[in-house]
């Protein structure tokens, strides 16, 4: 059985040239604009998001980062996940 991840619609508008060029580079790679268009943004979202987890570890969840949850995580019990 297999699952499908929930979607959502987004709706942009290009120039002319600019869908020309999408239609012929994705025709080009034999697959649909719509799946160009999702590949190319999941790569520039996989660069960016880790640019931006980079930048003082804002959507980093450890300890330096929240002081709190370096209490809760400081046991024993947990420092074996240290370990994997």
């Amino acid at each position: 059985m297999t699952t499908v991840a929930k979607r959502t619609r987004l709706t942009i508008d290009l120039p002319a040239e600019v869908k020309r060029r999408l239609r012929l580079v994705a025709a080009q790679r034999d697959i649909s604009i719509r799946q160009y268009v999702l590949e190319t943004i999941e790569e520039r979202l996989a660069r960016d998001w880790v640019e931006l987890s980079e930048q003082e570890g804002l959507l980093a969840l450890t300890a330096q980062a929240d002081p709190v949850l370096a209490e809760l995580w400081d046991n024993e019990k947990d420092a074996a996940y240290d370990q994997l």
